[in-house]
């Protein structure tokens, strides 16, 4: 009987397999973040206007139909005024609060513009890893990792 299922299956249209994919599994959000760094290592965060730990990384969300970098590119401008260059995803964090949400790490750099703040971001600012403000303990440990990895 399986067998007879599996040629059945074979033979559907590819757009009824990538439709019943996406039907009967997990859905994930996912979102992308930027970690940037100065010349002396320090880290560049943002005073988020709607959380209750202000600070925290650059990040976002992808728009239907999205590639990653470029919504990273996108939300960073829209919130900063600043553009952003992605030199490189460094890997995929799970949370481990939420686990049907994932986060893309990229390594970045800004590279013009100049800070107007938003609704979103009234302050960004460059902190030393070993004085990062109050945030979000998994962002913390976030940076830690990936300062392990570049230096």
């Amino acid at each position: 009987m399986i067998k007879n299922l599996l040629s059945l299956w074979r033979k559907l249209p590819m757009r009824i397999h990538i439709l019943a994919a996406w039907m009967m599994r997990p859905k994930f959000l996912l979102g992308v973040a930027a970690l940037i760094f100065d010349e002396q290592g320090r880290v560049l965060l943002f005073k988020h206007t709607y959380r209750i730990f202000q600070w925290g990384l650059p990040a976002g969300g992808l728009e239907y139909g999205e590639e990653p970098e470029d919504a990273l590119v996108r939300e960073f401008y829209e919130e900063t005024s600043l553009n952003l260059k992605v030199d490189k995803l460094l890997f995929m964090d799970v949370s481990k609060e939420f686990k049907r949400q994932a986060t893309l790490i990229y390594l970045c750099n800004v590279v013009s513009g100049e800070f107007k703040s938003s609704l979103e971001i009234s302050e960004i600012q460059y902190f030393d890893i070993e004085q990062l403000p109050r945030m979000l303990f998994a962002e913390k440990d976030l940076i830690r990792r990936v300062q392990k990895i570049i230096t």
